[in-house]
């Protein structure tokens, strides 16, 4: 069954939570995003920034693997939530 939106808020909120605690995988996500610390604090209930934060976890499965077990959810809660947030659905490109 689909997430709904809020559900998916929610997750994502306990997601950039978990990210704050890893010092290692935040530092690249700041790095890569180019969001500062401060930025990061600002935007946690920001769709669209939990959505970036969603979509970097998803290049590692390493990634997937230890939040979604730290978190105790199933690993596909990832991208359900994903795919709930504005701008996550996929694109068909037929």
């Amino acid at each position: 069954m689909p997430l709904s939106r809020d559900a998916a808020e929610v997750f994502s909120i306990n997601v950039l939570g978990w990210l704050a605690g890893q010092e290692e995988i935040l530092t690249v996500f700041l790095g890569a995003s180019g969001a500062s610390e401060a930025d990061f604090r600002a935007r946690l209930t920001d769709p669209v920034f939990q959505l970036s934060v969603i979509e970097f976890l998803m290049m590692d499965d390493a990634w997937i693997i230890a939040c979604c077990d730290d978190l105790r959810v199933p690993y596909e809660r990832m991208g359900e939530a994903r795919q709930a947030l504005p701008g996550g659905a996929e694109v068909s490109w037929t």
